[in-house]
């Protein structure tokens, strides 16, 4: 009597595959830092139509401590506008965020002063390791019948990535 197969050999190559690139993708998502330097893009406006009319919209950025056990302080928050000039420092001070806690910095809806092509550049630290923040912009407008929200996430210009 002949046996079949549940599944072909090459399907069970192809799953192992898959299990060790996601398990291999999950451990590298877990990063230890004791400091990093980010750009945070934020849209004061974007625009619409083929005119392309302004739609002008609140800017929150977000900032969460994911480390369970320590706190960071974030050190300064950098509002700069389209042509890269800073407008505003955000905090006058360190801020130190808790574990699991976290904080926001808004842009008023009628603040265009950053335009189209805002941006944060946020600096913190840690004294001890901890996991990589979650730092990131929301922006919406929702007048009339239209609503808009999106988000964009920080990108990294400089860490420094725990032994």
């Amino acid at each position: 009597m002949k046996r079949r197969l549940l599944f072909p050999p090459s399907l069970v190559v192809w799953q192992a595959a898959l299990i060790l690139v996601f398990a291999t993708d999950l451990q590298a998502q877990v990063r230890h830092l004791t400091s990093q330097t980010l750009y945070v893009p934020a849209y004061s406006h974007i625009y619409y139509g083929d005119r392309e009319r302004p739609m002008l919209l609140a800017v929150t950025l977000s900032v969460r401590n994911t480390d369970r056990n320590h706190p960071i302080v974030v050190e300064s928050v950098e509002y700069f506008n389209s042509e890269g000039k800073r407008i505003r420092e955000m905090i006058q001070g360190p801020l130190t965020l808790t574990p699991l806690s976290s904080t926001r910095f808004v842009i008023q809806e009628s603040d265009t002063s950053g335009g189209s092509g805002a941006c944060f550049v946020l600096r913190w630290k840690s004294a001890k390791p901890v996991t990589e923040p979650i730092i990131e912009t929301i922006m919406i407008n929702t007048q009339s019948q239209l609503g808009i929200s999106f988000t964009s996430r920080a990108r990294v210009l400089q860490e420094t990535i725990a032994k």
